[in-house]
């Protein structure tokens, strides 16, 4: 099925949206939870899996496609918006978290996409989003995505967030790009995804940075965030209060006079 050619514009610097503008008919398929606004004229319809096939298909096609999608830890179902005007509407979808929203024009990237499971969006109808198993026991056990990843595939537009800044690489046959395995966005289906031992006793138990690297060997694109949400999540865990105790800024002599001329006024 050839997806539906959308436009589109990125709104924002850190905190970004993508707003979708579609012609009558057009219809673009999102992760649920990842709406943000949408204009008169559009449907919205929750469909099983991807929508990248026809809709009307059997009980068992509609599980397949939506099973493939519960491998990768997301929801069952997707959320369809149809643009049901005779004149073009726009429809708009958030990232999750604070970083860049990375737009994916399957068609000049030989049709695939690969990306860490919870990364993808939104995309145009006739793009399938689906699994990719790695290949490699080691890259599975160790890779910090196991051995399956989302992938897109298609000749539209889809779109992937990522967290924090985001850095674009693009490798050369044979050149090699060492990564936290955390940071690792996604990449062309030309790139050779593998781990690797980061190696001493001391960088292993004391590097505080992890045992593996994540090593990308080209050609091909790799996109890398600075901050991966589960680095910020545990720093956010870290500072929390404690139950019955106190935060770990809270050992101050002030203690909580310290907070309150902080203009923290929680008592």
């Amino acid at each position: 099925m050839r997806a539906h050619e959308i436009d589109y514009h990125i709104y924002g610097e850190e905190m970004q949206y993508v707003e979708i503008e579609l012609d009558p008919q057009e219809v673009v398929i999102a992760e649920a939870g990842s709406f943000m606004m949408m204009e008169n004229g559009i449907k919205m319809e929750t469909i099983f899996g991807d929508g990248s096939q026809d809709q009307q298909q059997g009980i068992f096609g509609k599980l397949l496609s939506a099973g493939k999608r519960v491998l990768t830890g997301e929801s069952l179902f997707m959320t369809a918006y149809q643009n049901l005007d005779f004149g073009k509407r726009k429809v708009s979808f958030a990232s999750p978290y604070p970083g860049k929203i990375v737009p994916i024009d399957l068609q000049q990237l030989g049709g695939k996409f690969i990306c860490q499971k919870d990364s993808f969006l939104c995309a145009a109808k006739g793009v399938s989003v689906g699994i990719e198993f790695t290949k490699k026991i080691g890259t599975g056990l160790f890779g910090g995505e196991g051995f399956i990843m989302q992938k897109v595939e298609g000749d539209g537009m889809a779109f992937v967030h990522s967290g924090g800044t985001l850095a674009k690489k693009e490798l050369q046959p044979g050149e090699l790009l060492r990564v936290d395995t955390g940071c690792l966005v996604g990449f062309t289906k030309d790139v050779d995804y593998d781990i690797e031992f980061v190696g001493g006793i001391k960088n292993t138990i004391f590097g505080g940075e992890g045992i593996f690297f994540a090593t990308l060997r080209g050609p091909g694109i790799v996109y890398i965030q600075s901050l991966p949400f589960t680095r910020l999540a545990d720093r956010i865990i870290a500072s929390a209060p404690k139950a019955g105790g106190s935060s770990r800024e809270e050992g101050s002599l002030l203690g909580g006079l310290g907070r309150m001329l902080d203009g923290d006024n929680r008592f």
